[in-house]
């Protein structure tokens, strides 16, 4: 039997985290996947760089669009840090980011970096399109 890569442990991680936490409400699964001294480099507006931080995100997201899901177009890892294209979508039943549920479908792209060490996260960078979320919410002009 051959060893699981580094890289690929990693990915699968990642993997579970989008699929399984962030797409399926699993928060169970977030306290395995996240370690306790977790640190967000790039912190969603009023969220703390932290393990709690992320938790809040991740059911903010979820209360606000209830079928929040997401589909990961590509992963590329250099040993244990994780570079993730996807794209969410969901459909606005609950406030977000202070606009009142308008029902509407979303969709919006990320690209974020997770570093896993002994099967955690412990650290992600990120850049999601939310001038793009807030114009389809009509939070923005067009």
């Amino acid at each position: 039997m051959q060893p699981v890569d580094v890289s690929d442990a990693a990915k699968a991680v990642v993997r579970r985290n989008t699929e399984e936490v962030q797409s399926g409400g699993d928060f169970e699964v977030f306290d395995d996947l996240f370690d306790d001294d977790f640190r967000d480099h790039t912190p969603q507006p009023n969220m703390t760089p932290t393990k709690e931080g992320v938790r809040g995100l991740y059911q903010a997201l979820r209360t606000a669009f209830p079928d929040f899901h997401a589909d990961i177009h590509w992963q590329a890892a250099e040993r244990d840090l994780v570079t993730t294209f996807k794209t969410y979508h969901g459909t606005h039943l609950g406030t977000f980011l202070g606009v009142e549920p308008t029902g509407r479908k979303i969709q919006f792209e990320t690209v974020d970096a997770m570093r896993v060490r002994d099967g955690k996260i412990v650290e992600h960078w990120g850049v999601a399109n939310l001038f793009s979320l807030m114009q389809q919410l009509g939070g923005l002009p067009s």
